[in-house]
């Protein structure tokens, strides 16, 4: 080989390097081309760029029902599946058509085939671009966070009720969840340090998880408290995430303090059984750190807050002797002079707050309430140098135990043994437990102190009474005694029991619990309107719309079944007509009675049974004298028997010896009623002078009446009368009396012999005859086709007053 060879050949190799760059750059372009044109969504569902919608929905459906993973069990009829419903999602929505028209991708369109088979090539975007849709090159930090449905059921939601979670749903193929990722990690940084739990949901893996937390689009940010999903729906921002955590926190978490209220606060301490916990700052707001750390804290402890740049807090800074350039804590116990414990620091942070609320999480002497405060005061024996003795004073909350009370806690203050923990019991409020742990019975109960150890969390305890409390020097020293000898030798607890749960003091009522459910339910509902998807919200929806048209339907059908008078009077046909209860053919109606009750209308009855008479009802009043009452009363009965099934006819009678005056009044107003049948001036004035027989249908709420005139048949008195006469007494109608009810077919008087029927007068036959077509008015009544007259008023109690 020469020297030029050589050359060549080393300046070949010395050129080899930018031409291997070259290479890679070129492979690069054209991989990059090539995975551009394999997701282009025209070339994926076979249509031009010209292609209509409805073409673009035809093909489709068509390619979907083909690929879908369920049916067709090709290897690649996942991916294939994918990208034809991303392709179809860009292709119908016009606005991402034309972005992607115009640009050749949208925030959409990505390389499909890198979605599932990432790692079967050499991937460019991924070693040089680090293309952030694949999921390879996502920030560590959401791996970290990663969230199963299994970790979020088995540890978030218990997490929950002692801190807030914020948790984001992402996905691989979501471009906007790129813009809000700078600001997200800036949230999770301040957030994590201030005790909030931290989740990622991505769909593409966890779609499980996804659909039960209710999140259907991406990127979506929820907050999770006591079980609770809350979702944001404001733009992404630091200061509004923050605020939305905050907001998620109960309201009544933290109480301000001042001059005014200090001493109710620190006085509860008996009342609530815990210690109280003041943070004194010079900002207005309460600090976030300091209300998660509350509700962190919330069984344990009472937080309250003092706002040192007020003049309301004067006395209370200078009371303490707090030093106002640095947030200070103090705890309060059973002495609210003197704060148990204090810490003060420029930059609290939560590892020391955690820690100094830890240590004081009871009082002194706390109270037993519940099973799980008795659980954490007296645990179960576990080690025998992890022993802890529970020294319990039975007692009561009546005035007269109180000294005795104040003896055992000066006494508890000042014990400085590790193993041992005071506390005690109200009588009254756990009784099974004083039960078990008392063996004297004496009444009156006086108070006692027993040392035990719990053994197991069945219950099994080991215990021994050591003697009647009333707080004096000598109780004192043989407890001490008792103490001593326990330090030494465990073994003095000689006596052994099954301890009962204890009862939940505090428990709430059910009906505040329900309350408290049902406010929950509602402002998630009001959520879900107002935000959430109406997927969700339509069974929710539909249920309640189903339940308003039920009701608004049984509202308006039972209000036009009264009566059909609430419409105007018009002809109808015999096919489709109504009675005037609002029922068609109400006359056929059998009786529900074997008599007809007729009261008689007077002062006492004027205005429940007329002018107060329910709406759609009518009364029907028979008008007549002493002379003929038995008569007409009978024959009354008879035509009216077969209309007493219907609810809203009621039936009467007018004296018009008593109240001849009331039944002028009434005509006057319905002059129509008089002119309607008058042929002659003569016809007219008997009518005025007698109206024995008429019948009236009066509508009390309407104001106005039907008339019915008495009409004689002329028929022949001495061929009729023994047969009519016998058919008032015992036809299919009935009888009535104005004071008493009487069975069909009864008479109020035995019937005189025949022969007396026939001696009658020709008049009373005819008083007999005058209601002999009664039964075909009371048809037109039920029917509605009778003239009505309209009175602008009943006349007055006045009127129907009788005259004396």
């Amino acid at each position: 080989m020469s020297l030029h060879s050589l050359v060549l050949v080393r300046g070949r190799q010395r050129m080899s390097l930018p031409f291997a760059v070259l290479v890679v750059l070129v492979a690069l372009l054209a991989g990059s081309l090539y995975a551009a044109a394999e997701a282009d969504p025209y070339k994926i569902l076979g249509v031009t760029r010209s292609a209509s919608q409805a073409e673009i929905k035809k093909v489709y459906k068509r390619l979907a029902k083909e690929w879908h993973p369920d049916k067709n069990k090709s290897p690649e009829a996942e991916d294939m599946f994918i990208k034809i419903t991303k392709s179809y999602e860009i292709l119908s929505s016009e606005e991402k058509r034309s972005t992607y028209d115009r640009y050749g991708q949208t925030d959409d369109t990505q390389p499909y085939g890198q979605y599932r088979h990432r790692h079967s090539h050499f991937d460019f975007d991924e070693a040089f671009f680090n293309f952030p849709f694949n999921k390879n090159s996502r920030d560590f930090a959401d791996g970290k966070y990663a969230l199963h449905f299994d970790q979020y059921v088995n540890n978030v939601v218990p997490g929950s009720f002692k801190r807030p979670y914020l948790v984001k749903i992402t996905s691989d193929w979501c471009f906007s969840c790129i813009h809000i990722e700078p600001v997200w990690k800036e949230v999770v940084q301040e957030m994590e340090t201030l005790g909030v739990g931290i989740g990622v949901v991505d769909v593409g893996y966890e779609r499980r998880l996804a659909n039960y937390l209710g999140a259907h689009r991406t990127p979506s940010i929820l907050g999770v408290i006591n079980g609770k999903v809350t979702f944001f729906h404001y733009a992404v921002a630091k200061e509004l995430l923050k605020q939305f955590v905050e907001d998620l926190l109960p309201q009544r978490l933290v109480e301000k303090v001042t001059d005014k209220n200090q001493l109710e606060f620190l006085n509860s301490w008996q009342e609530i059984n815990k210690p109280h916990v003041l943070l004194f700052d010079q900002v207005p707001a309460v600090p976030l750190l300091f209300k998660l750390t509350a509700f962190a804290y919330k069984d344990y402890l009472q937080f309250g807050y003092v706002d040192q740049g007020i003049s309301d807090t004067a006395d209370l800074l200078k009371q303490f002797n707090i030093n106002t350039y640095a947030p200070t804590m103090l705890v309060f116990k059973e002495n609210i002079d003197k704060p148990a414990d204090i810490i003060q620091a420029k930059g609290m942070k939560k590892q020391i707050i955690d820690e100094f609320m830890s240590n004081n999480k009871f009082l002194l002497v706390p109270r037993l309430v519940n099973q799980k405060l008795f659980d954490e005061l007296c645990p179960v024996k576990q080690f025998h140098r992890r022993r802890k003795y529970c020294v319990l004073l039975l007692t009561s909350d009546e005035e007269s135990f109180s000294p005795g009370n104040q003896a055992f806690l000066s006494f508890a203050s000042t014990n400085t043994r590790e193993v041992l923990r005071f506390a005690y019991v109200y009588q009254r409020h756990q009784q099974p437990l004083c039960d078990v742990l008392t063996q004297s019975k004496e009444t009156p109960w006086f108070s006692q102190v027993v040392i035990l150890e719990r053994r197991n969390a069945a219950g099994k305890t080991l215990y021994k009474p050591v003697t009647a409390w009333n707080g004096s020097e000598e109780d004192q020293q043989a407890l001490v005694d008792e103490l001593d000898r326990l330090h030494k030798d465990p073994s003095i607890l000689n006596y052994d029991a099954t301890l009962p749960q204890l009862n939940n003091e505090f428990a709430s009522m059910f009906i505040i619990r329900w309350v408290y459910s049902s406010y929950d339910y509602l402002t998630e509902v009001v959520d879900d309107i107002l935000h959430n998807n109406w997927r969700e919200m339509m069974p929710l929806v539909s249920l309640i719309f189903s339940a308003l048209f039920i009701l608004f339907g049984t509202v308006v059908i039972q209000a036009f079944s009264d009566s059909s008078e609430d419409k105007q009077t018009k002809p109808k046909g015999k096919d489709g007509l109504k009675a005037e209860n609002g029922s068609p053919g109400g006359a056929s109606r059998p009786p529900k009675k074997s008599f007809v009750e007729v009261t008689e209308l007077t002062d006492i009855t004027y205005t429940s049974n007329l002018v107060r008479l329910r709406p759609g009802h009518m009364n029907v009043v028979l008008v007549l004298t002493h002379a003929s009452k038995n008569i007409l009363l009978s024959k009354f009965a008879k035509e009216v028997y077969s209309f007493t099934g219907s609810v809203t006819l009621h039936f009467s009678f007018l004296n018009m010896d008593k109240h001849s005056e009331w039944m002028h009044s009434l005509l006057e107003y319905a002059q129509d009623a008089l002119r309607h049948d008058a042929h002659d001036d003569h016809q007219a004035a008997n009518r005025r002078a007698d109206y024995t027989g008429y019948v009236m249908a009066l509508n009390g709420h309407k104001k106005y009446l039907c008339l019915f005139r008495p009409v004689y048949t002329g028929e022949d008195p001495d061929a009729k009368s023994s047969e009519d006469e016998s058919g008032a007494g015992t036809g299919t109608g009935g009888g009535a009396t104005a004071s008493s009810r009487s069975r069909p077919g009864s008479r109020d008087d035995h019937p005189p012999p025949r022969k007396s029927y026939r001696s009658r007068s020709v008049s009373t036959l005819q008083i007999h005859h005058k209601l002999d077509r009664l039964g075909l008015w009371m048809e037109r009544l039920m029917e509605g086709t009778l003239p009505r007259y309209y009175v602008p008023a009943w006349p007055g109690l006045d009127k129907i007053t009788p005259g004396k």
